[in-house]
């Protein structure tokens, strides 16, 4: 238990440290919380073979529970904007794919994987969208649609809580939403798909 307090302690600094430094990219001030990991996790792909793309993943606290919701480490390709977060996300999770690297070039980071990967079972996203343009938003769900296998989940939550359709979901269909109070802050966790 003692370990546990510490790892999140530990993860918080670090999470707060890089929101100072970037806070229009970082989107949050604390780490996600079990509740909210394990809200989004629980929309992984049925098949054991999918990957997975998480987007976004900061400290890892979605990627713990991606991974004890069943998803094989292995399967886990996590595109993650800080060089800083990245490296220490390879060490946490040394069989994932973790790219350092813009969520905007998602089809090409893909593309050049040492095996590619053309499609994935389903797009975990913690990426603060409303604090990008609406145009950007776009462009990036429709990079997510392009990758996306044609019954995978795009998992997204955001600290906006009203049940408005969020930023780029204008092309998929609404499949689940609901609001994890136990978070700080609390989120909407909203399930779309093609």
């Amino acid at each position: 238990m003692a370990r546990k307090i510490i790892a999140a302690l530990s993860d918080s600094t670090v999470f707060l440290r890089e929101w100072i430094a970037n806070p229009q990219r970082t989107g949050a001030v604390a780490p996600s919380s079990p509740q909210l990991g394990a809200a989004m996790a629980r929309w992984l792909p049925r098949d054991a073979e999918s990957y997975v793309l998480e987007l976004g993943p900061g400290t890892g606290a979605v990627t713990d529970a991606l991974l004890k919701y069943g998803l094989r480490e292995d399967r886990l390709i996590a595109i993650e904007h800080n060089a800083n977060l990245a490296r220490l996300l390879r060490k946490r999770f040394p069989r994932a794919q973790i790219i350092a690297g813009d969520a905007w070039h998602l089809d090409r980071l893909l593309r050049d994987l040492p095996e590619p990967v053309a499609s994935v079972g389903a797009v975990i996203s913690s990426l603060p969208l409303l604090n990008f343009k609406l145009e950007e938003a776009e462009k990036l769900a429709q990079k997510i649609r392009s990758v996306l296998d044609p019954h995978g989940n795009w998992v997204q939550y955001s600290y906006r809580i009203h049940k408005r359709r969020l930023r780029g979901s204008s092309t998929f269909r609404l499949r689940a939403s609901k609001i994890v109070w136990f978070n700080l802050p609390p989120a909407r966790v909203s399930v779309f798909q093609k």
